[in-house]
């Protein structure tokens, strides 16, 4: 995997799995993603475990609330490389890309992909044969959040 500028970035762990397009299956994906960071060195209570459980549960969420085709599922892929844990959440629905939407007075939603932003590193959207691809980054950082 290499960097937009063409530097090499070393793969350590990829982690993928399908879930139902139902809010039962973005919980359970990012449950999953705690239990698979923790096997990875990073227990729930790394600011890198807490950070990417969010992201997932936000990204996982959009994709079931707007990326959603009757009888095709969501894929969450976590790869872990040297420096950075790459979030990867792909739905069927390549029509309906993701936008930070401006902000709201008393909106009870929306602040989803805000939230995204502001956790993450960088994040963006890519497209597949079928559908797209929502991404965020983490840079890896260690010790227990305070």
């Amino acid at each position: 995997m290499t960097t937009p500028s063409g530097t090499a970035r070393t793969l350590v762990r990829v982690f993928t799995q399908r879930f139902s397009s139902s809010r039962c299956g973005a919980r359970l994906a990012r449950q999953l993603a705690l239990v698979e960071l923790h096997d990875w060195g990073f227990p729930e209570s790394t600011a890198l475990s807490a950070d990417a459980g969010l992201l997932v549960a936000e990204l996982a969420a959009n994709a079931v609330a707007h990326g959603r085709v009757p009888g095709r599922d969501f894929e969450l892929k976590l790869t872990l490389l040297e420096e950075i844990l790459r979030v990867e959440v792909s739905d069927a629905r390549r029509d309906r890309r993701p936008a930070v939407a401006p902000h709201a007075y008393q909106a009870e939603s929306g602040y989803g992909l805000r939230i995204v932003d502001a956790v993450a590193a960088d994040w963006g959207v890519t497209d597949r044969v079928v559908g797209k691809t929502v991404w965020a980054e983490l840079a890896r950082r260690a010790g227990p959040r305070m």
